[in-house]
């Protein structure tokens, strides 16, 4: 596992989309967003922030959308619901004794129900460079891998492109990488043949906020990334080793084997405390 380094006086931020529908998985995502739908009890969301965390990044901005309110009640109630406590009834006060919580920092925005990845970021961008960072790390809500982020932060700052996109082999059915060694020269959203696909877990320079146009039916995965693809500025950080999304029912039974059996390859901390029975389960009344 490799630290992450920053040119600039902060660490990079982590933007994670937080705000799609689910409408693939309907059972679980009816009264919860995706992020919140829970493995080992503990929300997927969760475990993307742990293998972050466990990389030294603490900083990230939550990009709500559908269901938003959900995340932000999880995050009011983390100290809570993960610590023991003491109520003195009469005075109301509440004192905490910390058990194994995480120092991260969240901010949680509301991004709109209808927009898209592209315009989530760009309605995040102050938040982003707020930070003093010249890159930030962007994934989505749905998915975890064991990718060695320090390593994929320094292979970035080595080919010096403005974008970075994180290579997996899973089944073939999101945006194939095209090009020539490490270098990505298009972006094709849908896969004509067998290679390399987009697993998120993306590395950008700053600057590629301002390509975003501040529009909400902006898609990342479209005219910006085919832009920066189309420039040369986007390459390919290939990740052999485990990639999983949360896109359907069978994927999130998938994963929660893998945490109940204990060989969740993307779980990289260590500790025992995985939380079980710990946490409220965001589930309809």
């Amino acid at each position: 596992m490799t630290p992450v380094s920053s040119r600039a006086s902060g660490l990079p931020p982590v933007v994670i989309l937080c705000g799609g529908l689910g409408t693939r998985m309907r059972e679980e995502t009816e009264f919860r967003p995706k992020p919140m739908v829970e493995i080992g009890g503990l929300p997927l969301l969760w475990h993307i922030m742990k293998g972050y965390g466990e990389h030294g990044l603490n900083e990230f901005v939550c990009c709500l959308g559908y269901r938003g309110d959900m995340i932000k009640r999880w995050f009011l109630d983390y100290r809570a619901m993960g610590s023991d406590m003491t109520v003195d009834t009469g005075s109301g006060t509440v004192s905490y004794s910390r058990r194994n919580l995480e120092d991260w920092r969240v901010t949680l925005v509301d991004t709109g129900a209808e927009t898209m990845t592209g315009g989530r970021i760009k309605r995040v961008a102050a938040h982003v460079r707020d930070s003093g960072s010249d890159l930030f790390l962007c994934t989505y809500g749905d998915g975890v891998a064991d990718v060695d982020i320090g390593r994929l932060v320094a292979f970035h700052r080595e080919h010096g492109a403005l974008a970075t996109v994180t290579g997996v082999h899973p089944p073939a059915r999101f945006g194939e990488l095209q090009g020539d060694g490490t270098r990505v020269d298009r972006f094709a959203e849908k896969p004509t043949g067998e290679g390399l696909i987009s697993g998120g877990f993306f590395v950008f320079d700053v600057r590629v906020l301002d390509r975003l146009p501040d529009d909400p039916a902006c898609v990342l995965e479209r005219e910006p990334l085919e832009a920066l693809a189309a420039d040369g500025q986007l390459h390919v950080y290939r990740h052999d080793g485990f990639w999983q999304c949360a896109d359907t029912v069978r994927d999130v039974e998938l994963l929660r084997s893998l945490w109940e059996r204990n060989v969740a390859p993307w779980r990289i901390w260590g500790g025992s405390d995985d939380g079980k029975g710990s946490w409220p389960a965001l589930r309809a009344a």
